[in-house]
């Protein structure tokens, strides 16, 4: 059985399952996620606790089976922690893990703690086993489109809340423009304002003065920032890419696959195929799907060309040769590089590209 985040709460309270897998990679939501499993299994007296961290490939799995099938010295009921960071229990893991999820009694309540697995790892035999024999709980990262939501949802739950209108909504953005990509920050920074401000109505100036820059990108969001067109925001990121010490060369690595596989697709319509094909056969899918999807009709082939051409000229710039057209620092090379591609994405010819 798999259950969101959000729904957890309502489903503990109703009563526990065997077996609690949660995985995914914001740590965050996953500690809360874990933190709530582990208080409902208190209150239901599950009071005797063992912890096993699965490491490397010859962990030992005898101890973790016995634990299941010994009696409790301490309490009626025991709750067993399965901690596996890397994702990979191993053969002899897997084989494990299906006969503890068959074997494993209900005075026993087992809490699997997993990073994001992948769609592999989803269908194994040990990950099913898990599944089926309790709850699944897959966390999401909160995507930048959805943080002020998520903000205002949190500030609710405290009790502060943001004004009604375009006052508020510019309150949260701003609030996410300082989180994102860092919800442990976040966090953070939504205690520091329950500490600084009563229960109420928060202002802008208010978020604007208690809230830390501590956003960090993810040099891969970085791409639908760009073929989204949305300039600030991937200026931004650029910024703070810059500035976490990122190297140039993948930021360039990744804007030159998104400049390829446009003219890629963009060949491929010139050919007369179409775009579902095209777009297959670019390797052109996930997030980037809908965004290229929009972006290759009205992309004309001498525009996609250039884009190639920049990347290349690009290339150069930030292994250190120079180009007499181009900025000789790195990083504005990858800005102007950045901007062209949104001006694709946008249709707006000349409208945005600005390099600081």
């Amino acid at each position: 059985m798999q259950l969101r985040p959000e729904a957890l709460a309502a489903h503990l309270a109703k009563g526990l399952a065997r077996i609690y897998t949660v995985h995914g990679d914001e740590p965050l939501l996953a500690q809360e996620a874990a933190d709530q499993i582990r208080a409902a299994a208190k209150a239901q007296g599950f009071g005797e606790r063992q912890i096993f961290t699965v490491s490397g490939a010859y962990f030992d799995w005898a101890p973790v089976l016995a634990a299941a099938q010994a009696m409790s010295l301490f309490a009626e009921r025991q709750f067993i922690e399965i901690r596996i960071p890397s994702g990979k229990p191993g053969k002899d893991g897997s084989e494990a893990l299906q006969r503890y999820a068959e074997a494993a009694p209900d005075d026993v309540l087992t809490l699997v703690t997993l990073p994001r697995l992948d769609k592999t790892q989803l269908s194994s035999a040990w990950f099913t086993a898990l599944d089926a024999g309790g709850v699944s709980v897959r966390v999401e990262p909160v995507e930048r489109r959805a943080l002020p939501a998520w903000l205002a949802q949190r500030l609710k739950a405290q009790g502060q809340s943001v004004p009604e209108g375009e006052d508020g909504q510019k309150a949260l953005a701003f609030f996410a423009d300082r989180v994102e990509g860092n919800l442990l920050a976040a966090h953070q920074e939504l205690q520091k304002l329950a500490l600084l401000h009563p229960p109420g109505e928060l202002t802008l100036a208010d978020i604007e003065a208690a809230v830390l820059d501590v956003a960090r990108f993810d040099v891969f969001k970085l791409s639908e920032a760009v073929l989204s067109g949305a300039v600030p925001r991937l200026l931004r990121m650029l910024d703070g890419l810059e500035a976490e010490g990122e190297a140039a060369v993948l930021v360039h690595w990744t804007l030159a696959e998104d400049a390829r596989a446009l003219a890629r697709v963009r060949n491929a319509l010139d050919a007369g195929k179409p775009l579902p094909m095209a777009m297959r056969e670019a390797r052109v899918w996930g997030a980037k799907e809908r965004l290229v999807e929009r972006i290759a009709p009205r992309l004309e082939s001498a525009q996609a060309g250039r884009l190639v051409q920049a990347a290349q000229v690009c290339d150069g710039l930030v292994k250190g040769l120079r180009h007499p057209d181009w900025p000789a620092d790195p990083w504005a090379a990858l800005r102007r590089f950045a901007l062209m591609l949104a001006e694709a994405a946008s249709g707006k010819t000349g409208a945005v590209l600005t390099v600081r």
